[in-house]
């Protein structure tokens, strides 16, 4: 289980839940749809641990209006304002939700909770956070960003590597995003959404599985120019998703063009 799809799931369906699209139950149950049951730690004024549904409560009462994705990587803190405690942790986590409350903001950084040999959930850490506002594009500059980026990343990863020789599940990928660049609904995104976030967020959910997926072939026959421009090529791509998928799951509250 990666925990770093927790984060996106939180948002998503915790915008959802506050913008009046969904209930608090249905919220709770597509969050923990994505990899088992949650608990939140460290809310203000609740001792020890709590179930996601009360937590999402409690955090309610204390003031919070909407969540915000971050999905920092190493040398881009995306969406984190700080402090450093956060920002480590939120780093380690591949992703957080922040909001704030009336105490001031705070950071929702997911872990993975095992309890026994078989189960595993996730445990919620709040953590304070440093008021500012995140260095975060827009949903339409992230949009033309990631147009971009296919473009550019995709043509040097052909011009690299042959891509009969990938893996097939590589080729099928890179080839269904070349061929559907604009995006088809993934379900990533929750009700009350614009239509724009849901193409933005489909788009980048396939760019990252070919971002995740180049990774693991092996770079076996290539030269040295051509393992680097290979590099540039995905760091270039993942950069663009990962921006486009906090664009489109921060824009729930946009005004309607």
């Amino acid at each position: 289980m990666h925990v770093a799809q927790a984060s996106p799931a939180l948002v998503a369906w915790g915008n959802a839940w506050l913008s009046g699209h969904v209930g608090l139950d249905e919220a709770t149950d597509a969050i923990e749809r994505v990899n088992g049951q949650h608990v939140v730690t460290g809310i203000p004024g609740e001792s020890g641990e709590v179930p996601l549904r009360r937590g999402l409560g409690c955090l309610r009462v204390a003031g919070m209006s909407a969540l915000k994705l971050a999905l920092p990587a190493p040398g881009d803190l995306l969406g984190l304002t700080g402090p450093p405690e956060l920002n480590t942790a939120a780093l380690e986590a591949g992703g957080a939700a922040l909001v704030t409350l009336a105490t001031g903001p705070v950071g929702l950084v997911p872990a993975e909770d095992r309890r026994g040999s078989s189960y595993i959930g996730v445990r919620w850490n709040v953590l304070c956070a440093r008021p500012g506002i995140a260095d975060v594009p827009s949903l339409p500059e992230a949009d033309h960003q990631l147009s971009l980026a296919l473009r550019d990343a995709t043509d040097a990863l052909l011009l690299v590597e042959d891509v009969s020789d990938w893996r097939p599940e590589m080729a099928e990928a890179l080839t269904q995003v070349r061929e559907s660049h604009r995006g088809e609904p993934t379900g990533e995104l929750a009700p009350g959404y614009p239509a724009r976030a849901h193409r933005v967020a489909a788009l980048a959910g396939r760019l990252a599985m070919v971002v995740d997926l180049a990774r693991r072939v092996e770079s076996e026959g290539l030269t040295a120019d051509q393992m680097r421009r290979r590099a540039d090529a995905l760091r270039l791509l993942d950069r663009a998703v990962r921006r486009a998928r906090v664009a489109a799951h921060n824009s729930a509250f946009d005004p309607v063009p």
